[in-house]
């Protein structure tokens, strides 16, 4: 007898997965640990050597690349975008923001909260030293 698929009472936090192309795999490892330890990706899982076959520029092209998935908050996507943007060295470069709609809940809440940029820890103000007699 099958089981009935049932909704996870305990979901979790919504999830952002946003799948990115890069030619090399230097660039990958690049992007990879400039989101991780900025806290805007929890991991990047790295595949390598695909093979993508696409239309730009007028011709059909057929190269070797590394594909990055991004497992972030919602709330990151445009600064994952920018950072993107700003180490792949594609003209053009892949940047697609998946909503996931179902995902373990300890991982997503992993996920949300290594991907929660940190704050720099506030300044204590100074005070006047009081002299005691």
């Amino acid at each position: 007898m099958k089981r009935a698929l049932r909704k996870n009472s305990a979901a979790g936090p919504p999830v952002l997965v946003v799948v990115t192309t890069v030619g090399t795999e230097e660039q990958a490892l690049d992007i990879a640990h400039d989101l991780v330890s900025r806290h805007l990706a929890a991991c990047v899982n790295i595949v390598p050597r695909i093979r993508s076959v696409f239309f730009f520029k007028g011709k059909v092209n057929d190269d070797m690349e590394w594909m990055l998935f991004v497992k972030s908050a919602p709330g990151n996507f445009e600064t994952v975008r920018e950072a993107i943007r700003k180490l792949n060295a594609y003209e053009l470069p892949e940047i697609l923001g998946l909503d996931v709609s179902h995902a373990d809940a300890l991982f997503a809440r992993w996920v949300v909260d290594s991907s929660t940029p940190r704050r720099p820890p506030a300044k204590r103000k100074k005070t006047a030293k009081t002299k005691r007699a």
